[in-house]
């Protein structure tokens, strides 16, 4: 009988020695169970052909057609990365919504030997867990944010947090974002599903009886967007503001942002959007300098002219609450281990 889980925590802890995903590797890679492999009883391919089928043909055929290939597969699964587990081995199968393909699937397994068994209702139960948890669940957990200007190395102040004993979430590794007009890096966004689901696991292993430390962003961390069980909490949260000299923050944006800078073309394709905000002749100077290889006056000029007004523009409209104020001489990395050190005392304080 198909296991049913009622929470997140209750999945998330389920016990098992393996969660299997049968599904074809596109409805994978979107979106899967934390820490479940993929191993597809159907192709992409195969289940668009047995769903033609079902459409062009009749039910029996596409069950006939998808029977042999899920029977196949499953051969080729338990001959290969499969035939290392022994007799105790306990498996924890789903597919889509906990119907043929996982149940196929197990019930082969089963008759080898293994304690295998299905998630009810398969991975859509697992997604109405996690919208639960962001959409219409309260926070628990008391959210404190790490504000500043552009360039004031907060994302590496909130690396350094957990080695002193603070709870954080870092929203832009998730998001695989630096959150900003140049924040794309070199792998692309994951699905917002996915986003959501590494959101939801991250929240669930935090302590609810102490603080949580995010960054300071908007509600989208480029095409990614924070949901409102996280979102309404960090609107109304206490800040710990950092601030360092713009000579200071130039160059370390330049450190950080050397892969964007490693290709003029697309920097130069990322400002010239900015023509509609700031006006042709300012974007103009900021191209000047990147063809002249002035790379630290660019960063200084678009923090000058772009950032730091969008920054004050903002904080002036939500009027935060600040806690504490760190201010940095400079951001080499003892500089930032003080800042950790001032950051970790304040959430000890508060």
């Amino acid at each position: 009988m198909p296991i049913a889980f009622d929470s997140l925590a209750a999945l998330l802890d389920h016990g098992f020695d393996t969660v299997i995903d049968v599904r074809s590797p596109s409805e994978y890679a979107e979106d899967h169970i934390p820490g479940a492999i993929n191993l597809p009883v159907l192709s992409d391919q195969e289940r668009a052909e047995v769903g033609t089928v079902y459409k062009q043909v009749s039910a029996f055929n596409a069950r006939r057609i998808g029977a042999a290939l899920v029977a196949r597969n499953a051969a080729a699964h338990i001959a290969g990365p499969l035939a290392e587990n022994d007799g105790s081995w306990r498996p924890l199968v789903y597919c889509w919504r906990g119907g043929q393909r996982s149940g196929s699937f197990t019930m082969i397994l089963q008759q080898v030997g293994w304690r295998a068994e299905v998630i009810a209702g398969g991975y859509q139960t697992f997604r109405r867990l996690v919208h639960r948890a962001l959409y219409d669940d309260t926070l628990p957990h008391k959210v404190i944010l790490l504000d500043g200007y552009t360039g004031t190395a907060k994302t590496d102040i909130l690396s350094r947090l957990p080695a002193r004993g603070v709870q954080v979430i870092d929203l832009e590794g998730l998001a695989r974002h630096r959150g900003s007009l140049l924040g794309e890096m070199a792998s692309d966004q994951p699905s917002q599903r996915a986003f959501e689901t590494a959101l939801a696991t991250a929240l669930m292993r935090l302590d609810p009886a102490r603080p949580v430390v995010l960054e300071a962003e908007s509600n989208k961390i480029g095409q990614r967007n924070i949901p409102p069980a996280l979102w309404a909490p960090m609107r109304a949260a206490p800040r710990i503001e950092v601030s360092a000299p713009l000579a200071a923050r130039a160059a370390y944006l330049t450190q950080t942002y050397a892969d964007i800078i490693a290709d003029p073309e697309r920097l130069a394709a990322r400002l010239a959007p900015l023509k509609a905000h700031r006006g042709a002749e300012t974007v103009g100077q900021w191209l000047a300098l990147l063809d002249a290889g002035e790379i630290e006056q660019l960063a200084a000029r678009l923090m000058q002219d772009h950032y730091d007004p969008s920054y004050a523009k903002s904080r002036a409209a939500h009027a935060p609450v600040t806690v504490g104020s760190v201010e940095l001489p400079a951001l080499g990395p003892a500089d930032l281990d003080r800042a950790a050190d001032r950051v970790a005392d304040i959430v000890r304080s508060l």
